[in-house]
């Protein structure tokens, strides 16, 4: 009796094993996430940016899949937010989780993760799954397709999303705005040609660092000339309009532009974000109508991914710089009653610029 109970134990073990190997294999199969994923942060980059030693290989052989909301435990605080592809995937001021060159990648779409969540190199971070494919219809309409092929496009000034900006009373022939014209990408040379023929006699560039600058001039002759001249400042601003380094930066390019002469030419890489509220601010301190900024701002969007006004996809996008407006006025509704005292209130509360600084601004832009 005694052996046949040895047995049958024996046998109950080798089942339980066998059942839950199996399990473990179903849940592979079925993008379960089977365990926590647990790594520290390796890199801060200037954006803020934390970037960990978490393997890309990693993350997806524990279950965790793009559309997942997941639950980052960090030393101070909890922070809730998707697995995503690209920072454009969420909110601005939404935190994210993507994977980038071989590794996982946590960020806030215009914002400094690092900064707001008091994070360090060194810092331990664990990755748990909140909700299984959660956020996977809102990446459905986020998802937006574009191509670095001309021919994929209506026109020059389209794909190199570069056109002339008169909102509200900001006067023909005195402000573009642009993709990078001169960087090693397909959109540059239509870029440069069509400031060149504009006539661009100053330039603010959002995104380069002297040191990226420097090495960029290469790529377009026009654009070095104005360089050569004294007429183009490089601000190599981040993506967080609410943070004082954005702030400080946007003061020295706006000074800039009250000592220069137009046609300007405002541009970051793509020109869609950090040029793209620039621009917006221009518009409302120019008494430019919300429906009219906005529109300018997804007219980025359009001209790379071809959405369509009405859709879910141009919501989305159209949000971005609406939501940004009412977070500069503490969270209140903003609209042509407001909008310009908003802006002001911005550039003179955040920014630092003085009235007279701002009304030398405008008479320069009309």
């Amino acid at each position: 009796m005694s052996k046949l109970k040895k047995v049958f134990h024996t046998a109950s073990f080798v089942l339980a094993v066998f059942l839950v190997l199996s399990l473990v294999n179903i849940s592979f199969a079925q993008g379960i996430v089977s365990s926590d994923v647990v790594g520290t942060v390796s890199e801060i980059d200037k954006y803020g940016n934390v970037h960990t030693d978490i393997p890309e290989t990693t993350i997806f052989e524990y279950g965790f899949e793009i559309g997942d909301m997941l639950l980052l435990k960090l030393d101070e605080t909890n922070v809730i937010a998707p697995f995503v592809t690209t920072y454009g995937d969420v909110d601005r001021g939404s935190p994210l989780v993507r994977t980038t060159s071989g590794h996982v990648q946590l960020a806030i779409n215009y914002g400094n993760f690092a900064k707001t969540y008091n994070l360090e190199i060194g810092e331990t971070i664990t990755i748990q799954l909140k909700e299984k494919g959660a956020y996977k219809s809102e990446l459905e309409i986020r998802h937006l397709v574009r191509t670095n092929n001309r021919d994929d496009y209506a026109s020059d000034e389209i794909f190199a999303n570069f056109r002339e900006v008169t909102l509200g009373n900001i006067g023909e022939g005195k402000l573009y705005r642009s993709s990078h014209p001169s960087i090693d990408d397909p959109r540059s040379p239509y870029a440069s040609k069509l400031m060149e023929k504009a006539g661009i006699k100053t330039v603010i560039n959002l995104s380069d660092s002297q040191e990226e600058l420097m090495n960029n001039l290469q790529y377009s002759s026009y654009y070095k000339t104005i360089y050569d001249q004294g007429n183009l400042i490089a601000l190599n601003m981040g993506v967080d309009p609410m943070s004082e380094d954005f702030a400080r930066k946007l003061k020295e390019g706006l000074l800039f532009m009250i000592e220069k002469e137009p046609p300007y030419l405002v541009h970051c890489v793509e020109g869609k974000d950090r040029a793209g509220i620039t621009v917006a601010l221009f518009g409302a301190i120019m008494d430019a109508s919300t429906k009219e900024i906005y529109s300018d701002y997804v007219k980025s969007y359009e001209n790379y991914y071809n959405i369509e006004e009405g859709t879910p996809a141009y919501e989305a996008v159209e949000r971005i710089i609406s939501d940004l407006f009412v977070e500069m006025n503490n969270g209140d509704r903003v609209d042509d009653s407001n909008i310009k005292e908003v802006a002001i209130k911005y550039l003179t509360e955040r920014v630092g610029l003085t009235k007279e600084q701002i009304y030398q601004l405008q008479q320069k832009l009309k």
